[in-house]
Order: C-alpha cells, then sequence, then structure tokens
C-alpha cells in the first residue's frame, strides 16, 4: 500500500490524525520501516465517514484529493444551538423564540436558498489558519477570532427525513464547505436555531464509503 491511496471509513469519536496515527504505524510495521502517511481532509472528531488516506510518495498529490467535491449526510436539530455548532460544544435552548415547528414546506424554500454558490463563514472551532494559527487553538485560549467568509458551492441540498426537531438532508457541495456552519445557517433562517447533531461524508468524487475499509480490517480496535 505504498505510494498509493488508502479509503477508511472514520469512526465516530477519534480525530482524522488518529486515524492517520493508526495507520501509519500499522503500514510501517508491516514494512518493517516507517511509512509516510497523510490525510486529504479533515473529518471532525463526531464525525463518521469517507477519508482518504496517501501514503509514500503519493502524500506529494494529498492537495488534489483535498480540493473535490464531497457528499454528507447529516443530522440538526432545530430548537438548539451549540457553541461549537455540533455535540462536543455547549448545547442550549435557542434564543429565537420558537412557536411552533416549521412546516416541511417551509424548511424546503429555506434550504432552496442555501444551494448554490453561497457566502459562508467557517465556524471558529475548525482548522482554518488564522494568522498562522489554528482558529480552534485561538478560541480555546479565549482570543477573539474573526473568521472571514469564503465563497462554496451546495451543488444539491435534499431532506431525507424531516420530525422536528430533527432534520436530516444529504448535501453535494465544494471542497471548502462546512456542514456545521450550514446548520447554524439554516436555522437561522428558520428562525428556530440548529445545530449538526451527526455528519457523515459518503463520498468524494468517484470514491465511495461503501468501498472503504474500518480499522478493525487493520486490525485496529481503539
Amino acid at each position: 500500500m505504498e505510494n498509493d491511496t488508502i479509503l477508511i471509513d472514520k469512526p465516530a469519536g477519534m480525530t482524522s490524525f488518529g486515524v492517520v496515527a493508526r495507520i501509519r504505524r500499522v503500514l510501517s510495521k508491516r514494512a518493517g520501516k516507517k511509512v509516510k502517511v497523510g490525510h486529504t481532509g479533515t473529518l471532525d472528531p463526531f464525525a463518521t465517514g469517507l477519508m482518504i488516506l496517501v501514503t509514500g510518495k503519493e502524500c506529494r498529490n494529498a492537495m488534489h484529493y483535498t480540493k473535490l467535491d464531497k457528499v454528507y449526510e447529516a443530522t440538526f436539530v432545530l430548537g438548539q444551538v451549540s457553541t461549537t455548532g455540533d455535540p462536543e460544544g455547549e448545547i442550549t435552548l435557542s434564543e429565537q423564540e420558537v412557536t411552533a415547528a416549521p412546516p416541511r414546506a417551509t424548511v424546503q424554500e429555506v434550504l432552496e436558498q442555501f444551494t448554490g454558490e453561497i457566502r459562508q463563514r467557517p465556524p471558529i472551532f475548525s482548522a482554518v489558519k488564522i494568522g498562522g494559527q489554528r482558529a480552534y487553538k485561538l478560541a480555546r485560549g479565549g482570543k477573539e477570532v474573526e473568521m472571514p467568509e469564503r465563497t462554496v458551492t451546495i451543488y444539491s441540498l435534499d431532506i431525507l427525513d424531516y420530525h422536528y426537531p430533527e432534520l436530516k438532508i444529504r448535501t453535494h457541495v465544494s471542497s471548502g464547505t462546512y456542514i456545521r456552519s450550514l446548520a447554524v445557517d439554516i436555522g437561522e433562517a428558520l428562525g428556530t436555531g440548529a445545530y449538526c447533531q451527526r455528519l457523515r461524508r459518503s463520498s468524494i468524487a468517484k470514491w465511495n464509503v461503501a468501498d472503504a475499509q474500518t480499522l478493525a480490517d487493520f486490525g485496529i480496535d481503539d
């Protein structure tokens, strides 16, 4: 598997760097020498799904994979907000007064507003670099962080299931799109507030999570 790509189905509760470190350890042991392994785009610890790892000389091409479009399935919880936009933050009831659950037709109309090219502000707790430092490190250090907006493309945004307060969606997006930010923005547009409770990356360009290996396939059980 040296100088190659490896498709991994990342489990919840583990960082992307943790996945890379475990695979590197296994491959290096098999090869009897240190094998270079890198990722091509992180997934948040709470998220699951497809990661493309690169090994050996293929690490030089990591940015090629990073820039590819992606498909996610996510569950948003309406009526509540999180300090991080996900289940790892402090979750509270939304300050926006919710008098009734938005009907499905209203939710559909709002989702259509987020289809196409949109301006999006990445979460403060993210790996985006601000002044050479990761935003999440600055935020954890109690520093004020001003996240610059970016233009991303939402190719499709479909409702898979909706029973208030849970909204399950599937979305096909450009590289650089933050689904946590999408959840927050949709919640604000609905007037309910929202955060992303579950997130799974199902594909990256032509690669699908159905073809990925698990850590257990590599003899990794933690």
